[in-house]
């Protein structure tokens, strides 16, 4: 720990001069004798000042947990030589807020005893985050002297999006072959009854319905619609966000994400992700917990990178986006760049839908009539690219990040069954 001298030690200093010149100047040697146990309290400060040899250490009490749960950080003190001011401030991320004991902690240190210090912290944005880093500072007797030292960050912990619950998943408009929890359209071996039919060379005995025979006099089959997976394509857009404080649009964007792929995961779909923006990642569509476990700790490094790079889809490898698959594009729609891409996707007959995260409440307000005009042009010029997208045959839903993310997917799926009855009129 680095030695420094405490505002204390400068007063006497300061108290001592003044007293040694005024004796000096008005020829009274008793001023300088009043100043004389200031003189006397720091020397004897300084002389005896030593490094106690304060040791630290921290541990969490786990390394994963959710928005808003709570860890305890274990700091862990323990002084070569008996220390009588000790204070100690533990150093967190903006996104990481202690709530008990109240900091910074002063304490005192018996020699060679060890004392623990339970700091309860509370997560209040997703991220990845190294904790552990402690500012430590210990006064010498009569406090004129006080050593300072750092602890480094030495642990680590993440901290996952808080996911909503979904009951009902945005249906792709063609299923896959593979084997999975939704009901195709099609025909074949499956779970669910579709129609009765007579039988024809080539059909299974096991699919003959006896009952039916027995009725109509001939062999009746049923058919059954089989149930298969989705190929689901997460696109997150990383141009641009509105932030204020810790909360901002890809923040949001992000636990929708995080919602949607575990959601989508657990109907047993094959699940990819391409972050879309001034550095592009892309993880290929797949299945299981290990696929699961890469998505969470992709999205974890998600970020703003700024870039004036004109981007289109041609950078992506086509395996990133498969034939037929669902691509849910989790946007603030700030970009032209990331609208020109969506763009591109729908022309390339990808089955697209648009989960806008709105970036209004974190506008400033509006100042004045020029103001209030810029935000109202502002609005029009997003609601034409909506219309846009719209005359595209691509559903687009506003979701503010406050709202239950279960009502933009109940608004897409009654987008589509409108337009579905549009086509069959």
């Amino acid at each position: 720990m680095q030695a420094t001298a405490s505002p204390r030690l400068a007063s006497y200093a300061l108290l001592t001069a003044a007293g040694a010149l005024a004796a000096l100047v008005l020829g009274r040697p008793a001023i300088a004798a009043l100043v004389v146990p200031f003189a006397l309290a720091a020397a004897a400060g300084i002389a005896s000042a030593r490094d106690p040899g304060v040791l630290v250490g921290t541990s969490v009490s786990r390394e994963h947990m959710l928005e808003g749960e709570t860890l305890t950080l274990d700091v862990r003190l323990r002084a070569q030589r008996p220390v009588a001011w000790l204070e100690v401030l533990p150093v967190l991320p903006a996104a990481l807020a202690a709530s008990e004991p109240a900091l910074p902690v002063v304490l005192a240190l018996d020699d060679a005893a060890e004392r623990t210090i339970a700091v309860e912290v509370t997560a209040r944005a997703w991220g990845a985050y190294r904790v552990g880093q402690l500012l430590v500072r210990a006064a010498g007797p009569l406090g004129v002297v006080v050593r300072e030292g750092a602890h480094p960050a030495d642990g680590g912990v993440r901290v996952l999006p808080a996911r909503d619950r979904l009951r009902r998943l945005i249906a792709p408009a063609r299923a896959q072959a593979a084997s999975g929890s939704r009901r195709s359209p099609d025909r074949g071996e499956g779970l669910e009854f579709a129609d009765l039919r007579p039988f024809a060379p080539g059909d299974r005995v096991r699919r003959v319905n006896w009952r039916a025979t027995a009725r109509r006099g001939a062999p009746v089959v049923t058919d059954r619609h089989p149930e298969r997976n989705a190929d689901v394509v997460l696109f997150l857009d990383t141009f641009a966000e509105a932030r204020r404080g810790h909360e901002g649009t890809l923040v949001r964007a992000v636990r929708a994400a995080d919602s949607l792929a575990s959601a989508h995961l657990g109907q047993r779909d094959r699940v990819g992700l391409v972050s879309f923006g001034g550095v592009t990642h892309w993880l290929l569509p797949g299945s299981g917990t290990a696929r699961a476990e890469r998505i969470t700790d992709a999205l974890l490094r998600s970020e703003i990178v700024f870039s004036y790079v004109l981007r289109n889809v041609k950078v992506l490898p086509p395996r990133s986006l498969p034939p037929h698959a669902l691509v849910i594009a989790i946007t603030p729609l700030l970009d032209d760049r990331t609208a020109a891409a969506l763009a591109d996707l729908r022309a390339r007959g990808h089955d697209l839908v648009v989960v806008e995260v709105s970036p209004a409440p974190f506008l400033p307000p509006a100042r004045g009539e020029a103001g209030a005009l810029g935000r109202r042009l502002w609005e029009l010029r997003r609601a034409a690219l909506r219309a846009r997208f719209t005359a595209l045959g691509v559903p687009v839903v506003t979701w503010n990040g406050e709202e239950p993310l279960a009502a933009a997917v109940e608004e897409v799926m009654a987008w589509r069954r409108l337009a579905r009855r549009r086509l069959r009129a």
